[in-house]
C-alpha cells in the first residue's frame, strides 16, 4: 500500500500547485488590441475581464463594424486567457504520474 500513500502525497502536492497557479493567473493581465487600437481589452489569466476601452472616434463608425470588432476582440482575449490557463495547468499535470497509467 506504499504506492497509495505516495499517490496521495502527489495528489496533495498537485492540488497545492493548482491553487498557487490559480492565484498567479488572477494577477497576470493579458492585453488585446483590435481594430488598429480602436478596441483595447484587458483580461486576467483566469479569464476575468478587467477593462474594455473604446476609442471615441471608433464609436462614430458603422454599428455593425463596431459590434464585429468588439466581438472579435472579446473572443481573442478569452482565447488567450484560456491558452495561458491550459499551458500553466499542463506544466503541473505533466509532473503528476499515476503508477501503471503512463
Amino acid at each position: 500500500m506504499a504506492g497509495v500513500g505516495k499517490l496521495l502525497k502527489q495528489a496533495q502536492k498537485m492540488q497545492k500547485q493548482i491553487e498557487t497557479m490559480q492565484s498567479s493567473l488572477e494577477t497576470r493581465v493579458i492585453d488585446v488590441s483590435s481594430g488598429g487600437g480602436a478596441v483595447q481589452i484587458k483580461v486576467n489569466g483566469a479569464g476575468k475581464f478587467q477593462s474594455i476601452v473604446l476609442d471615441a472616434e471608433f464609436l462614430k463608425e458603422d454599428k455593425k463594424l463596431i459590434e464585429e470588432t468588439l466581438l472579435n476582440a472579446v473572443q481573442e482575449a478569452a482565447q488567450k486567457a484560456k491558452e495561458l490557463n491550459e499551458s500553466e495547468m499542463a506544466k503541473i499535470s505533466s509532473a503528476f504520474q499515476m503508477p501503471g497509467m503512463f
